[in-house]
């Protein structure tokens, strides 16, 4: 029997933790011009690692601190929403902010935002990773 893993950022290392479930592909990684990130375009994202305990997204990586993000914010702030292009699909996602963003540019030495999914998106496509 195989459990199953889950990827909260999408592109980024996999958890087996079920609370993880409710989370898979929430978040996603995109470069200057909105276009996620996936492995293919950048593989040290999965180098990251990703866990999702006690209310927080955490994420680590090499020669970086421990990033805790929380899990459950409510998005009424119309500032931080956008569009980010997964393959030809448009998707509503909220920027995580100016920390996430700089830990995520540091780590893969490229200027890029950390952003989830909009709760009121539509289903993501996902291309292969």
């Amino acid at each position: 029997m195989t459990t199953p893993l889950y990827f909260p950022v999408a592109g980024c290392g996999g958890t087996a933790k079920p609370s993880a479930a409710g989370y898979d592909k929430r978040w996603l990684v995109v470069d200057a011009a909105s276009n996620w990130l996936g492995t293919g375009k950048c593989p040290r994202l999965a180098e990251v690692a990703v866990e999702v305990n006690l209310g927080y997204l955490v994420l680590r990586a090499p020669g970086m601190l421990r990033l805790d993000i929380p899990l459950d914010v409510i998005e009424d702030d119309d500032s931080v929403r956008g569009v980010a292009k997964v393959g030809s699909q448009s998707v509503d996602v909220v920027d995580e902010g100016d920390l996430a963003a700089a830990w995520f540019a540091k780590f893969l030495e490229q200027p890029c935002r950390l952003v989830k999914v909009h709760p009121e998106a539509g289903r993501v496509l996902w291309p292969a990773l």
